[in-house]
């Protein structure tokens, strides 16, 4: 709501920036619900005066850009206005919260991470387990695949000509991403969204892009699953930070574990909640609490063998694709304790098995 013709060209643009479309009015709205019902209200302080005995309402932000205004906090108090932002100093807080408006923003993804505890841990494998079984259950899902190294994440879901982007296509995006447009320009694969690597050129990814594409993924809600490499660079410090979880996959046995302490040495300076996944056969007089307690993080359970796996990937089937395998009832187990326990707004628990 403004007629000054300059705050509105502003305003426009930040709307167009934050990928909303605008409803622009001179004064309150003539049609029912007008007022109470927009997602967000941006008054400029020409138009403070008109919105005098409106309902009071949450999202309401006046906006000038005199930063000598004597009576712009009378005028705040008087429409009930949430922020006072002056332009063009506020454009890009105000940017997030018009994209977050348009959005519809609710609780975060509940996002969790699976690192190897040394090569060939089955990291990628329980990654892909952990998504499938999460759009099994209805669950808004998306996969990350964090490795540039690791081939491709896609082609262990049989996606690999899937169409739609790949990290390579996000490694210049800047500032925000808008959750929608990355959710709808990814590859769908087995009822869930998945960013991979390609296969062709070499890309270093920024970690401002990786900290914009990971929050715009978890700002869609529901889950995503990170597949993680086993080395900590500033793009997957980026990720890291913004994990509820992480899940490190170690071997049953004496030297997988000593590398696995060196990973989690690493990641452990970012990431607080550690949790070990265990994965057998077991060297003699080992098991998987053997194994939590040696790395000093705690069990969530021991991820099954399951045979057929690669014939399986083989004929486009994911792992974890059949509900009733071990992999499959594994992860289901998962999900069911960690997102009641984030419902209940608590930690996600271990104990798995």
């Amino acid at each position: 709501m403004t007629e000054d013709v300059e705050l509105l060209d502003d305003l426009l643009r930040l709307c167009a920036a934050a990928g909303a479309e605008p409803e622009v009015h001179h004064t309150l709205p003539d049609r029912r619900g007008g007022w109470e019902q927009a997602p967000m209200v941006l008054v400029g302080d020409d138009a403070a005066a008109r919105c005098r005995g409106a309902a009071r309402r949450r999202g309401v932000v006046l906006v000038g850009r005199d930063q000598d205004s004597p009576d712009v906090w009378r005028q705040a108090v008087e429409i009930g206005a949430e922020y006072v932002l002056r332009l063009p100093d506020s454009e890009s807080w105000l940017v997030d919260q018009i994209a977050n408006a348009a959005e519809g923003i609710g609780r975060p993804a509940l996002t969790v991470g699976v690192i190897g505890g040394r090569g060939g841990a089955g990291a990628s494998t329980l990654a892909c387990g952990l998504a499938v079984a999460a759009a099994r259950a209805g669950q808004r899902t998306m996969l990350i695949d964090g490795d540039p190294l690791g081939g491709g994440i896609d082609v262990v879901l049989g996606g690999e000509r899937a169409e739609g982007m790949r990290w390579p296509d996000f490694a210049h995006s800047q500032g925000r991403v808008g959750g929608g447009a990355l959710e709808e320009s990814l590859p769908a694969l087995h009822g869930l969204r998945v960013l991979s690597w390609g296969r062709d050129d070499w890309v270093v990814i920024p970690p401002p892009a990786m900290r914009s594409v990971l929050a715009a993924a978890r700002r869609l809600g529901g889950v995503v699953v990170v597949d993680l490499p086993r080395r900590v660079d500033e793009a997957v410090a980026e990720a890291l930070a913004q994990l509820d979880l992480g899940l490190v996959v170690v071997p049953g046995e004496l030297r997988a574990v000593a590398a696995a302490k060196r990973v989690v040495s690493m990641v452990g300076m970012v990431l607080d909640d550690l949790r070990v996944v265990a994965r057998g056969p077991y060297a003699s007089g080992l098991d998987e609490q053997w194994v939590a307690d040696a790395m000093g993080l705690p069990l969530v359970g021991e991820v099954p063998l399951e045979r057929g796996l690669l014939d399986e990937q083989g004929r486009g089937e994911p792992p974890g694709g059949s509900a009733r395998g071990p992999l499959a009832r594994f992860c289901t187990a998962f999900w069911e304790q960690a997102l009641a326990q984030e419902d209940a707004k608590g930690p996600v628990a271990g104990g798995l098995s």
